[in-house]
């Protein structure tokens, strides 16, 4: 069996599980959590850095952030990066002190030929309700491509293929380039939408858990590399 095959087994088994539907009260959600990865190389080598930043979601005060980095690997097979990234993502995770109520991803969730983006894949590990928001677009078929929303905030287009709603094109402020929400696991994808759009602020399109995470991914990947530099 080839590691596509194998991987592609995992993933049939897991979509079984996911749930489409919020598995909690919305009023009661107080932190959220930005993840995102950074790549580089390093005598020929794949190296990353996984950054989680915690936030609360009334203040958008950071509460807490790790990162934690390693080698990778897993080579790049199309459709089944989160076998790259899983095993970061979770070694980060381990590191947290406060335990946010939702992950939210800087990538796809159910937006993914088999529904198994990184986000849906983490949150069976994670065990919580996961969000995937992407800012650029993943064609789930070859064909398929995204309709632009209007221009108005919060404007949005679904994403469907086969008549199944995979994701949405979701506009979070007027005149900007839309981003791509999926739903990762056990939320709602009008939910995910709400709180994307909750916690986007006027400077940027991104919503600040993903926006901070990937901004700290620049941080300590240029501090790490710097480290591997000096050692050499």
């Amino acid at each position: 069996m080839s590691k596509a095959e194998e991987y592609t087994a995992i993933q049939n088994e897991l979509r079984e599980k996911i749930s489409l539907s919020d598995s909690f009260i919305k009023d009661y959600i107080t932190t959220i959590a930005g993840v995102d990865l950074a790549y580089w190389a390093e005598n020929e080598e794949e190296w990353a850095v996984c950054c989680i930043v915690v936030i609360d979601r009334s203040t958008h005060k950071i509460i807490e952030k790790k990162h934690f980095s390693g080698k990778i690997e897993v080579p790049y097979i199309p459709g089944f990066l989160a076998f790259r990234e899983l095993p970061l993502v979770l070694k980060t995770a381990e590191l947290l002190e406060n335990i946010p109520d939702i992950y939210m991803f800087d990538g796809n969730g159910y937006l993914h030929p088999r529904h198994m983006g990184i986000a849906t894949h983490a949150s069976f590990y994670l065990n919580r309700p996961t969000i995937g928001v992407a800012k650029t677009y993943f064609r789930v078929e070859k064909d398929l491509d995204f309709t632009e929303p209007d221009e108005a905030s919060g404007s949005y287009t679904d994403i469907i293929a086969n008549g199944e709603v995979y994701g949405r094109t979701l506009r979070t402020h007027k005149g900007v380039r839309p981003v791509f929400v999926s739903v990762g696991n056990n939320i709602s994808l009008d939910t995910a939408c709400e709180l994307v759009l909750e916690l986007t602020d006027k400077e940027s399109r991104i919503p600040i858990p993903t926006r901070l995470a990937d901004l700290e991914t620049h941080i300590q990947r240029q501090e790490l590399r710097n480290i591997q530099e000096d050692v050499q």
